[in-house]
């Protein structure tokens, strides 16, 4: 009970950290959702301008860690990568970090994260598909990939 106490408390303050500092930087928009997954759970995209974004996970892996998942991610969107009539389809990829609270361990990675983010012309949604492979350092060091399509409601 103590540690998922610990646990929850220290996911709060996670979220909350990355929400304060994406307010600061916010010059194009904050994305709120949900993704379906591995992990799945709540998804926060904020645009810090231009072509790029601070991403967040607070989420639940149903994988082989069966733990919460809390990742973040500095992204590059490309807009000139697919065309299409309305909206815009931006390829993006980005670099970033993972943290399994795991039952006994707690796991930290590295993520390398692909995907598309379709943003509906004159409608505050966005719909994603992402996939990131992941180098994990600690406890040990293997490979893994994370993966998920969701939505986001921008504010």
């Amino acid at each position: 009970m103590k540690k998922l106490l610990t646990v929850s408390l220290l996911a709060a303050l996670v979220t909350i950290s990355f929400t304060s500092l994406t307010q600061a930087q916010n010059t194009e928009g904050t994305g709120i959702g949900f993704m379906v997954g591995e992990p799945t759970g709540l998804s926060l995209k904020s645009w810090t301008g231009g072509n790029n974004a601070i991403d967040a996970g607070l989420a639940w892996s149903f994988g082989r860690y069966d733990a919460i998942n809390i990742h973040a991610d500095y992204l590059w969107h490309n807009y000139s990568v697919f065309d299409v009539d309305t909206g815009s389809l931006p390829l993006y990829y980005g670099v970033g970090g993972r943290v399994v609270f795991a039952e006994n361990d707690a796991v930290l990675g590295a993520r390398v994260p692909v995907g598309i983010d379709y943003l509906f012309e004159d409608s505050p949604v966005g719909i994603f598909f992402e996939v990131a492979p992941i180098f994990n350092i600690a406890p040990s060091t293997d490979f893994d990939v994370d993966g998920a399509i969701g939505v986001r409601f921008y504010l």
